[in-house]
């Protein structure tokens, strides 16, 4: 499972046929989330914590707390009050290794990506965060206000190493 993860101070995300907004958020992370071949449960459940749980907003201005250095990203989606915009996004399965169409055999078909991308959904909810989506495999215009910019790759297939 893929994720571009950006901290966002705005985002929204429309349906290309009729500019129907689907999903509106203000300050939080946006979520361009890719299932893989051979994702299941255990991806997602991993990728709900680490990207909720993920420090990537600065201390407010003027209250550093004492041992912090000002502009870190210290604070979570949580400490912030942010919401989160998931979008899906098979094409973070591109293959472009060859020739020049990028290939998407490795990304899940979508009759059983779906209930992977709805248990994303469902478990951001659970953790208690107001989540708003894009339609699954519609065509959309994302709109995003980068902030920072920060922009953070999740790929469940390279799990994170530890620091010794």
């Amino acid at each position: 499972m893929r994720a571009v993860v950006q901290r966002v101070s705005r985002a929204e995300v429309r349906d290309q046929d009729s500019g129907e907004v689907l999903g509106k958020i203000g300050v939080g992370l946006c979520v361009l989330l890719g299932i893989g071949q051979g994702d299941s449960s255990k991806e997602v459940d991993f990728l709900v914590d680490r990207i909720t749980g993920m420090r990537l907003f600065p201390d407010p201005p003027g209250s550093v707390p004492e041992g912090r250095k000002p502009g870190n990203i210290n604070r979570s989606l949580r400490e912030v009050g942010g919401s989160l915009l998931v979008v899906s996004q098979f094409t973070l399965y591109a293959d472009t290794s060859k020739g020049r169409r990028p290939s998407f055999l490795r990304a899940m078909q979508p009759s059983d990506a779906t209930a992977l991308y709805e248990r994303f959904i469902a478990g951001c909810k659970n953790a208690g965060f107001v989540v708003e989506t894009g339609r699954f495999g519609a065509m959309m215009d994302v709109d995003i206000c980068n902030d920072g910019p920060v922009t953070i790759w999740f790929d469940t297939a390279s799990p994170p190493t530890s620091a010794s």
